[in-house]
Formats: structure tokens, sequence, C-alpha cells
């Protein structure tokens, strides 16, 4: 294997990801489609549910009632979760590297008539904010594209008000360590070729590196359930929920075999 080119400094990485998700914007992927005007106004009128994994979250992840609450949703654009909870009566504020994204929350917010705070940040750069400044924080599926999760967690440890809940899904990392040769795919097979924590910059060859770059796709990181969860605890915070969920449209052979979506509820105690 011919070695990949690893220089890459985050502000790159952040660059080239944050074209990657304009473009996807544009491809309407599934993360990127905006709910609808009807969903909207079944929040307004207390009927609503927010997903971070294809199936709604556990009861009691979520109060009854968010009206009033300060919620982060931490890259979390594409006029999903944040409208939801702010026709619910949430102050409600995104914060996403891509302004695609961030488009979407605004065109629902022009669209039904709410109030959105938009910025446009790396998800591990909370500095817009004050220690202390959030009742709740939802982050969905995102931090693959991010090279360490450690200080997102800290992060949102220092921005979270005590008492205040951390509700975040990722994938099992299991999806990362295989080949992805189609044919292997078709056969149903899976070769491990690649071990956790996985990097494209680090472990895809020169080539295959170069053609992602070039295609305009995001370049993804595999990380350990150490730094997912055990992260998270050393930030501060404390587990109180977790589910696992499959994958409604398998992309990886073992998307058939098991569950590969993860997710936690954790609390600011202190």
């Amino acid at each position: 294997m011919t070695e990949a080119n690893t220089s890459m400094d985050q502000h790159e990485l952040g660059q080239h990801n944050r074209g990657a998700w304009n473009k996807l914007v544009q491809q309407q992927c599934p993360w990127s489609q905006p709910v609808s005007s009807e969903v909207i106004e079944q929040a307004k009128k207390g009927q609503w549910t927010v997903y971070i994994t294809p199936q709604p979250m556990p009861e009691g992840w979520l109060p009854t009632s968010v009206a009033g609450l300060k919620i982060l949703c931490l890259a979390s654009g594409g006029g999903q979760q944040a409208p939801v909870l702010a026709a619910a009566g949430a102050d409600v504020t995104v914060v996403d590297i891509s302004e695609g994204q961030l488009d979407q929350d605004r065109m629902v917010a022009e669209r039904d008539g709410l109030t959105l705070e938009l910025v446009r940040s790396d998800m591990a750069d909370l500095s817009a904010f004050a220690d202390n400044s959030f009742d709740l924080i939802v982050h969905p599926i995102s931090n693959l594209y991010v090279p360490s999760v450690l200080p997102v967690w800290k992060e949102c440890y220092r921005v979270l008000k005590t008492g205040g809940k951390l509700l975040s899904s990722f994938y099992n990392p299991v999806v990362f360590i295989g080949d992805r040769d189609p044919k292997l795919m078709e056969e149903g097979l899976i070769r491990p070729r690649y071990s956790v924590p996985y990097a494209d910059v680090k472990d895809l060859d020169a080539a295959s590196l170069q053609q992602k770059m070039d295609q305009g796709q995001a370049l993804v990181f595999g990380h350990s359930l150490t730094d997912q969860i055990g992260g998270q605890l050393q930030a501060g915070l404390v587990l109180t929920g977790f589910y696992e969920d499959k994958q409604p449209n398998p992309r990886f052979v073992v998307d058939h075999f098991l569950p590969t979506f993860m997710a936690t509820c954790s609390q600011k105690l202190a």
C-alpha cells in the first residue's frame, strides 16, 4: 500500500469537509432534507419528536416540554432537529461548519415563522458561547468528520449548565474496519483491513485518498468507543442512557448483522 499524505492540517480538513457538506446539501442527502411545515405545525401544538438516529429517542431523554429551554443543536444543521425544537418553544442555537446546512434551517425558520440563532463553526470550537450557556445539547451523528472527539466533549461540558444533558449519536466503529471492495459487498463478505481508530487521511493509500478528495467526498474518522463514550466521562459528564439502532438502508455488509448506530444520554451533574 502506498502511504497516504497525512500532512493536511485541521483547518484544511475543516475547509474540505465544509465544501463536501455544501455539496451534499445540493444533492439533498437524507441529513439535509428539512422537515415539512406540517411537522412544524404539529410541534407548535405540542406534538413533536426529535431524531438523532432513525428511531425516536427513548422516553425521558427529552423533557415533555422544552418551552423556554436554551438548546444547542451541535453540528446539527439541515433543517431537522432545530426547527422542531424551536417550534416546541425552545430557544435554539444551531452550530454547523456548513453554510449550506445552516441555510436549510434558515429556510424553515423563515417559512414557518421561527426564531433560530445560526452560527457557522467547527463543532469543537464553541468559543462563541460562555460557560453554562445551555440546558441541552443535541448532537446527531456528525463527529466522524473531526479528527478527535475529545475537544468536542470538553466544550459540551463547558457550555452545559449544571444538570444539563448531552444527547449524542455516532457510528459503531466496527463499520470502519472492513475492506470497501464492491466485489466483497456483492458477495456478502467482510474482510477486516483497517484498525480503529480509523482515519481516511492515515489509512487510505495516496491514490484512494486523492480520488475521494477530487470527488468532493467528506473525509471521515472512525473513533474508538474509549473516545466516544469514555471521552464523555473523562470530560466530566455522567452517562445516564444508551441505545443502539439499526441502519434502515444498509451501506455495509455488517449493517445487516448488528445495530451500527449508537446513542448516549449524558448529564453534567456538577
